[in-house]
């Protein structure tokens, strides 16, 4: 006689939280525009994979401050990877049409992509750090006090000077002791460290070209999200009063790691 089946203790959707997670997509649209639910899945989706990213770039860190380089270099090579497939999602959303969007644009109301804390977690993270940018994150914001505590700690590119200078790299004192909540723009003694550190050690090599990958990885995907804004909804402001196109426009090659492209010329 066969055994009759039963369901386990831990399932595939308990251990997912499916059913909670299939109810989160909620057309405000009446009756529901096809595509709203296209466009709520691929915003979710991009919060899932900052979240990863963060989850990510804080190993890597901890990993590059304690020596542990290619510890650190293997996560870094997977946020890389993240990164190209957050750029690869753009294709889909693109299937959209304008006229698509402008069906349930309104709904939105002023909830915009624009106030995406965890986006702001991740330049922040990444030393992109704007004090312009705080005024958009008025107090009550879901998710404004874990952005404002990254705003205000060391962001990877401190993690690689620490890293260096525990290499036995001449990092300058006032590098490792600078303002934190200061975008890191650059300095010639670090270039020369950095050329340094490419010419005698091949392993560092690989860790800077890395961090390289995951700032064009962020440039490269915020062309993209500028371009789909643009055929989007063309010239006009975003939800909720975002600058909409012209703000985006002047993000795209703003570089977490400014030294890491200024030294190309040196090789």
């Amino acid at each position: 006689m066969t055994a009759e089946f039963k369901i386990p203790d831990l399932t595939y959707a308990d251990y997912l939280h499916l059913g909670g997670l299939l109810d989160l997509q909620v057309p405000r649209s009446d009756p529901p525009e096809h595509d709203e639910t296209l466009f709520i899945i691929i915003h979710q989706t991009y919060e899932l994979w900052f979240k990863q990213m963060l989850h990510e770039l804080d190993l890597a860190g901890g990993l590059l401050r304690s020596g542990d380089l290619w510890a650190a270099l293997h996560t870094l090579r997977r946020t890389r990877t993240i990164l190209k497939t957050l750029v690869g999602q753009v294709d889909i959303i693109e299937t959209m049409t304008p006229q698509s969007f402008e069906s349930f644009r309104s709904r939105l109301d002023t909830a915009s992509g624009f106030q995406s804390m965890q986006f702001r977690e991740l330049e922040f993270r990444l030393g992109i750090k704007r004090e312009a940018v705080l005024k958009y994150m008025p107090e009550g914001m879901v998710g404004r006090d874990a952005a404002l505590a990254r705003f205000h700690a060391p962001s990877l590119v401190d993690d690689l000077h620490a890293f260096l200078a525990n290499e036995g790299f001449s990092v300058p004192a006032d590098v490792l002791e600078r303002d934190v909540t200061q975008a890191w723009a650059g300095d010639e003694r670090m270039e020369d460290v950095l050329v340094e550190a490419t010419r005698t050690r091949p392993d560092i090599e690989q860790l800077l070209e890395s961090l390289l990958d995951i700032d064009e990885g962020l440039q490269e995907w915020r062309f993209r999200h500028t371009q789909l804004v643009r055929r989007t909804i063309g010239d006009k402001h975003g939800t909720g009063g975002s600058p909409g196109v012209e703000y985006l426009k002047k993000t795209i090659f703003v570089p977490a790691f400014a030294d890491l492209w200024a030294v190309r010329s040196r090789f």
